[in-house]
């Protein structure tokens, strides 16, 4: 079980929003919690604006990034945590990055908020959710302490089957894998608003052949990887 009074922890996020979706509940339960945004960086000016900020409502020439850090702020605000931008690209906008940028950052940015207990995608089918995910666990392997829990992907663990798929995989890798519980679930009004601050991310979702976000709503899942 996690503890009811955990202290310094560190939620990792690909991008802004995936934190509050699949952990909000938690970090309204433990005021003080730290949200790092990994793949927040601003775009060049002169890349042309993508589908899926066309979607959001955005237009040729804005701020995106800053529109959207000013969303996660005022969500994990809403939540009692404190948001942290990295400034690596999302995967809309840029190649991938080198596995080991990634890794050394996640070292750089454990070793500045020395955290107890380190939260992490499980790292369903987005790249970047996978790039975080496996930074994660590079990490973990090097070092004895914070203590690793990997959250499920909001949206991306509605596949049918690619959580289990996801755990089978890290259990056949040498990973002890054991579902953590939480504290009872209990309806939360300030997770609902927080996740309602993301007002381009949800004009996105909301588009066709999109999953919008009640799946944000469902009950948070979490496992202890060592």
């Amino acid at each position: 079980m996690l503890p009811g009074t955990l202290r310094n922890i560190l939620i990792l996020s690909p991008h802004c929003d995936d934190a509050v979706f699949a952990c909000g509940e938690l970090m309204e339960a433990h005021p003080g919690t730290v949200v790092a945004t990994v793949f927040a960086g601003h775009p060049p000016r002169h890349l042309p604006l993508t589908e899926w900020d066309r979607a959001g409502g955005f237009s040729s020439g804005d701020d995106v990034m800053a529109v959207r850090r000013e969303e996660d702020r005022a969500a994990v605000s809403l939540l009692g945590a404190v948001p942290l931008w990295l400034d690596f690209l999302d995967s809309q906008y840029r190649p991938p990055h080198a596995e080991e940028d990634l890794y050394m950052a996640m070292n750089r940015l454990i070793e500045a908020c020395r955290p107890s207990i380190v939260m992490a995608p499980l790292g369903l089918f987005h790249s970047d959710h996978r790039a975080v995910h496996l930074a994660a666990l590079g990490v973990a392997r090097q070092q004895a302490a914070p203590i690793l829990f990997l959250y499920e992907d909001v949206n991306y663990r509605l596949i049918p089957g690619l959580t289990a798929q996801r755990l089978e995989e890290l259990r056949a890798e040498g990973w002890a894998v054991d579902e953590a519980s939480f504290p009872a679930r209990r309806s939360s009004g300030r997770k609902m608003a927080a996740v309602h601050a993301y007002v381009s991310q949800l004009q996105a979702l909301a588009t066709q052949g999109r999953p919008g976000h009640t799946d944000a709503f469902a009950s948070e899942r979490y496992w202890r990887v060592r």
